[in-house]
């Protein structure tokens, strides 16, 4: 399959080529500065570009036996991506494709869902467009933020048990500035059924979020990455709120989740900000999520817990001017009362990472503590990961 698709893109770049050099005289500009880049003039423009993660990983039993319980050592993603326009400027595409087995999200018979984005968009104007297709929703900040772009391996547990992720559907950005601050909008009306799906049903999801950078825009596109590698000469804020309202949908989490056989009816709000001056750099995430039923039954007829309650996420990181950074998380999830404790976690992260290419090319390690609240006793264990993330 991979093969395939390699040829076809290359095949594909090769007829785009091949006919803007035969309706014109000058050939297709070829760069190679950000991706894989062949254009010409304003009739098409294809960017190619690649991105790995690559990681070993340990887990202990717990807290006094510190023996090793687990070890993971794989390909955690494995991604092309394409991006351009073809005949109007105006009228983009994006595309990104997973080929690891740990970024492809197996459905129930088996299948690979390959495709993460793929999206047409129609730009009015520089602050605003439109786009039609299958992308992120605008939900919470670490979830909209590229997975390449993080401190850490692994985005946080409160990301984990009540992010959005990926959907179908109609979506609108706007962007506005105003003595100095800067407003961003976005909008989706969704199928709320998640990725690669092959049908939906008579609910669908709603999600809105609110932007605000009261002190200006971030060098860099800075306030959808995590640490300060623009090192801001002046401090940059961004505070966001989302509201997510997904109605019957079939999966336990929304758009991810444990299929159910009935439909449930989510509604999630976030809050976030990120601060970053002169290397140092803030995150805060609080994730609220409330659901029309504490149990639902899936497929196979067990019966299962519908996550909801509140998640939190806060990092702090210091980059030094060599591009060594330090970084620090603290995460949880606390479960709704109806759950008592059951499902409670924690976690606590200390990393260090050296940016080669900023988040392109980036040696990562970090160290720390989790636990989970299970039925009959409280799990800990201490755990330690290095990756290695290399892209164009």
């Amino acid at each position: 399959m991979l093969r395939v698709i390699l040829i076809s893109c290359f095949v594909i770049g090769g007829v785009l080529v091949a006919n803007a050099q035969a309706e014109s005289d000058e050939s297709a500009l070829i760069n190679i500065k950000e991706g894989f880049s062949v254009s010409r003039d304003s009739q098409f423009l294809l960017n190619m570009r690649f991105r790995m993660q690559n990681r070993v990983g340990i887990k202990t039993n717990s807290l006094d036996d510190l023996s090793v319980n687990d070890i993971e050592a794989r390909i955690r993603r494995l991604r092309l991506r394409f991006d351009g326009f073809v005949g109007k400027p105006k009228l983009q595409y994006y595309i990104q494709l997973s080929f690891s087995r740990a970024d492809q999200d197996f459905s129930e018979d088996g299948e690979g869902k390959i495709i993460r984005d793929a999206i047409v968009y129609y730009r009015f104007n520089p602050k605003f467009y439109l786009g039609f297709g299958q992308s992120k929703l605008p939900g919470n900040r670490q979830r909209v933020l590229s997975s390449g772009s993080m401190q850490f391996a692994d985005r946080s547990i409160a990301n984990a048990a009540f992010t959005l992720d990926r959907d179908f559907g109609l979506f609108a950005y706007y962007s506005k500035q105003w003595k100095g601050m800067v407003f961003n909008y976005t909008a989706a009306i969704s199928t709320g059924e998640g990725r690669n799906i092959t049908r939906t049903d008579r609910g669908l999801a709603y999600t809105l979020r609110a932007e605000w950078l009261p002190f200006g825009a971030f060098a860099g596109g800075g306030d959808f990455s995590e640490g300060d590698l623009e090192f801001e000469p002046k401090p940059k804020l961004s505070l966001g709120l989302s509201l997510s309202s997904n109605q019957n949908t079939r999966q336990t989490g929304g758009q991810i989740g444990i299929p159910t056989l009935e439909g449930l009816d989510l509604n999630t709000t976030f809050i976030d900000a990120m601060f970053k001056y002169s290397g140092h750099a803030c995150l805060l995430e609080s994730l609220i999520r409330n659901a029309s039923q504490s149990e639902a039954t899936t497929t196979d007829g067990s019966t299962v817990k519908v996550p909801a309650g509140i998640g939190l996420n806060m990092q702090y990181s210091y980059t030094t001017r060599n591009f060594w950074e330090l970084a620090f998380r603290f995460g949880q999830v606390l479960p709704d009362f109806y759950q008592t404790q059951v499902g409670r976690q924690q976690e606590i992260l200390l990393g260090t990472n050296k940016y080669i290419n900023k988040h392109r090319i980036k040696l990562q390690f970090h160290t720390g503590y989790q636990n989970i609240m299970q039925e009959d006793r409280k799990r800990e264990w201490l755990l330690a990961m290095f990756q290695v993330e290399y892209g164009i």
